[in-house]
């Protein structure tokens, strides 16, 4: 089975430097755009269930590219975005003002990092590592699966699976509207095949942190 690890495309939060956790920033119209450019490059992918995590920004990209590829999509909670709990919907430079420590350790080792009532990112893996390995047990039968989800769940995830150590966060980049391809087999488990694919975009911002 082939799984396409997808990030949703462009918001104002991405563009405009903002934390943005589970609060719902929706798509701009860029990042419709660029929905419509990732569905153009997959319509042959033989994709045949999308899973989405909840949030309007992921869900409307996975929806752009099922209805380019004629199938479902499902949310799952556990492709949810990082609760990033006081930090959310806060502008990246107000916090590096604010909480000078804990954004050091956010663009170093945000493995490390702990605020009060927000998740990990060892807890972001913990959940959604889980979700991959169920929903690819039960699509067995298919080819191939798209996973539309946030930076912060993929970089975790891809990490898990890979069974790469801390700290990872920072050795993955994946930007807006990119894909990777992760290879799933019974007798080998999943192999990294490709990360990051942007060469279907026009137009998007790389976030360094």
């Amino acid at each position: 089975m082939d799984i396409y690890l997808i990030r949703h495309g462009e918001t104002r939060g991405n563009r405009e430097g903002y934390f943005r956790g589970r609060s719902d920033f929706p798509l701009n119209e860029n990042g419709r755009e660029q929905a419509r450019l990732l569905a153009e490059a997959l319509k042959d992918s033989g994709i045949g269930r999308i899973y989405s995590g909840p949030l309007s920004r992921a869900k409307e990209t996975a929806e752009i590219l099922a209805a380019k590829l004629g199938v479902s999509v499902e949310v799952e909670e556990g492709f949810n975005n990082i609760n990033l709990g006081p930090w959310e919907g806060r502008k990246k430079e107000e916090i590096k003002r604010e909480f000078p420590r804990e954004f050091q350790l956010w663009i170093t080792t945000p493995e490390k990092l702990k605020l009060p009532g927000a998740e990990t990112v060892m807890e972001v893996m913990e959940r959604a590592v889980k979700t991959l390995k169920r929903v690819v047990e039960e699509n067995e039968a298919l080819g191939a699966i798209a996973v539309v989800t946030h930076r912060a769940v993929l970089k975790p995830l891809i990490a898990g699976i890979l069974e790469i150590k801390p700290p990872f966060f920072w050795k993955v980049h994946v930007d807006t509207a990119s894909y990777s391809i992760l290879k799933f087999k019974k007798d080998r488990g999943f192999t990294l095949y490709l990360l990051n694919q942007t060469a279907h975009l026009k137009n998007f911002v790389v976030e360094e942190y």
